[in-house]
Formats: structure tokens, C-alpha cells, sequence
């Protein structure tokens, strides 16, 4: 075989490589902003929107193990009928929160590296040439694993460090609120 068909080989692979590596980034900075959180309030709701971070890492977990099955679909020549009659994004998130709610902390975050794991792996063992392939939506299967994976860890992270913003902010305008007010004699 000719160089330039091990470099189209290998440049190919650096692909799903790059993905699996963003995925592996995406996720450490998410549990980092996670172990910031003061542990008496990972099952206390607000975090984002009625979550706690206990329903946020099941909810990771969830679309981690989503974006594994396109992966799947894809390696059996069927992502075109991937999702196909899902239930509504809606519909899939309250059932996580649901079940998540229902399930000790220790359990969720074992689900959610169980389903990263599978995913990571799913991604490293793709074929590279897969990841053009489209599901029944139109969307490729690169865009599904970025969507499913590294974007969205970041965009949790993100709420995450925005909630710790939001209390940082309101804690200093009670302390300045409370310094402004005058002392009774």
C-alpha cells in the first residue's frame, strides 16, 4: 500500500482520535465544576433550572449513552433510522430527572462514567468515514457526538460555573446591602 493511503488512514483516525480526546477534556472540566459544588447541595434542586446536580450527571449520562447508540447505528449501516419515533428531548430529560431522583448519588455518577466510557470507546473504534453519515434528522454522526458529547458537557459546565457566578453575586450584594444600611443606636 502506497504512503498516501496510510496518511489518508491515519489523518482519518487523528479524527475520531481528536473527538475522543475533546470528549475526554469536556468531561473532566464538567466533573471538575461538579466536585465544586459543596456536597450538601448536590440533591438540592435550583442548579439548572428544577435540577440538582444529581439529575444534571444522570442527564449527562443519558445523552452520553444516546450519542453511543448513533455510534452503534452507524457501525450496523442503519443510522438512518436512528431516533426515528423517540419520544421528544423533553419527554427523555424528565424521565432521567425522574429516575435520577429516585436513585442515590453514588449510582448516578457510576451510570453516567459507565455510559462515557461506552461512548469514549465507541468513538475511538469508529470508523472515520462514518462520521459523515446522517441520521433520520439530517444531522451527521460527527455532529451527534459533539452535540451529545464535548459540547454538551460544556455547555453544563457552563450552567454550572453560572450558577456559581449567580451566588458569588448575590451573596456580595447582600454583604454591600448590609454594609449600607444604617446600625440602630
Amino acid at each position: 500500500m502506497s504512503r498516501l493511503y496510510h496518511r489518508a488512514v491515519a489523518d482519518s483516525k487523528a479524527r475520531t482520535e481528536a473527538l475522543a480526546g475533546d470528549l475526554v477534556a469536556a468531561r473532566t472540566e464538567f466533573l471538575d465544576a461538579v466536585a465544586d459544588i459543596d456536597p450538601a447541595l448536590l440533591t438540592s434542586p435550583g442548579l439548572v433550572g428544577v435540577w440538582s446536580a444529581r439529575e444534571l450527571v444522570a442527564h449527562m449520562g443519558y445523552w452520553a449513552g444516546h450519542a453511543a447508540e448513533a455510534v452503534h447505528h452507524a457501525e450496523q449501516g442503519r443510522l438512518d433510522e436512528f431516533d426515528v419515533d423517540a419520544p421528544s428531548v423533553d419527554e427523555r430529560n424528565a424521565v432521567v430527572a425522574r429516575v435520577a431522583g429516585e436513585t442515590d448519588l453514588p449510582t448516578v455518577f457510576s451510570r453516567e462514567e459507565l455510559a462515557f466510557d461506552a461512548f469514549r470507546k465507541r468513538v475511538l473504534s469508529a470508523d472515520p468515514e462514518w462520521l459523515s453519515e446522517r441520521d433520520a434528522d439530517g444531522d451527521t454522526l460527527e455532529e451527534i457526538i459533539l452535540y451529545d458529547g464535548a459540547d454538551h458537557y460544556r455547555e453544563h459546565t457552563h450552567d454550572i460555573r453560572a450558577w456559581f457566578a449567580a451566588g458569588a453575586e448575590a451573596e456580595a450584594e447582600g454583604e454591600a446591602g448590609a454594609e449600607a444600611e444604617p446600625m440602630d443606636d
